[in-house]
């Protein structure tokens, strides 16, 4: 299992710039950040080169409405608005070498969501162009974003035939589908061939990945079996300091 750490929960109080550094001296090869757009792109992806390290991932920006809105791509009347975060989030990708794009739905629901979340993601797929850049889309549990309206597996492959992009893929974070969903691992087979990132932390709690309900040696086994050689990405709670809680990196990496 190759692990990324992301940064918008690991090393969360420091700076980018600190936490990417406190990254690579942990061992991690590669970093996810959700909204790096506060610091110059040339100088994050200066940073990365001198760290020997790949930024897998980050989220378009969450809109005028704030973290409280979880976006707006599924916000029928906000187009514009989605557009330009789309634009801003890929650019800012394309210039430190981004794996993927996340892009937010929002708190919507109803059919006027969903044509509005696929033509913003065909807007965002033909932006990303036909390069190594993906566009990903998110389910999220209802206890942890109440409203939002990407809520399970099935609806996010749905939406990704409907638009029908080969760079549209499915982010499937492990906690959030366990604690909507459960069985991760059957979860994970079913979708094989929609997926473009893996997300890891334990269930209920949201902390180590090696403590709780889901046994990741058992997900790290399925994902070898569907052959997924992507990055996973550490997405967790620390306990106590990050440092401290690295036993399940050497376990699982």
């Amino acid at each position: 299992m190759r692990v990324s750490s992301n940064l918008g929960f690991l090393w969360k109080e420091l700076a980018l710039p600190d936490a990417m550094r406190r990254a690579a001296a942990a061992g991690f090869q590669a970093v996810e950040v959700h909204h790096p757009f506060g610091h110059e792109a040339s100088e994050t992806a200066a940073l990365l080169d001198e760290l020997n390290l790949t930024l897998v991932g980050l989220n378009v920006g969450f809109g005028a409405g704030g973290p409280a809105e979880f976006g707006v791509g599924a916000r029928p009347g906000r187009e514009d608005e989605a557009k330009q975060l789309i634009d801003q989030a890929i650019s800012y990708g394309t210039a430190t070498g981004v794996n993927y794009v996340h892009v937010l739905a929002g708190l919507a629901e109803g059919p006027a969501a969903r044509n509005t979340f696929v033509a913003n993601l065909t807007y965002a797929c033909e932006r990303a162009g036909d390069g190594e850049l993906t566009v990903v889309i998110e389910p999220l549990s209802s206890g942890a974003a109440p409203g939002y309206f990407l809520r399970t597996v099935d609806q996010a492959c749905s939406i990704i035939e409907a638009v029908g992009a080969p760079n549209l893929k499915l982010l499937f974070d492990c906690f959030h589908v366990e604690s909507e969903q459960g069985d991760v691992a059957t979860r994970l087979r079913s979708c094989a061939a929609y997926l473009g990132h893996v997300q890891i932390a334990s269930v209920p709690g949201r902390s180590e990945p090696n403590t709780g309900d889901v046994d990741y040696r058992q997900i790290s086994a399925v994902l070898d079996d569907i052959g997924y050689a992507g990055w996973v990405g550490a997405e967790y709670n620390p306990t106590s300091t990050v440092e401290a809680g690295l036993g399940w990196f050497k376990e699982l990496t």
